[in-house]
């Protein structure tokens, strides 16, 4: 049953891994491959969680805080400097 579950799981984690490198390569916007980036980075963290839970160790856990505070600090930048820019009037 724990093998069915692992290879369900990788399955669903590959489509959503491709459909964000997809976004990230046809993205028709900034803020879209932004958004794909953070997904991808969220799905690597949920594959390494289910790593560490199927073989029941703790050796990725730093590399997977680093990777969540990476995505959020990109995440919080890329919409600030979005929002930044929208404020500005445009003078043309």
């Amino acid at each position: 049953m724990k093998d069915l579950v692992l290879i369900i799981t990788a399955v669903i984690l590959s489509l959503a891994a491709a459909g964000a490198i997809i976004r990230i390569a046809v993205g028709p916007s900034l803020l879209d491959r932004v958004l794909a980036s953070d997904v991808l980075l969220a799905i690597l963290g949920a594959a390494l969680a289910i790593d560490m839970a199927v073989n029941r160790h703790l050796n990725n856990l730093m590399l997977l805080v680093a990777l969540t505070v990476i995505g959020f600090i990109g995440s919080v930048t890329v919409a600030r400097f979005v929002a930044d820019r929208r404020e500005q009037p445009h003078d043309s």
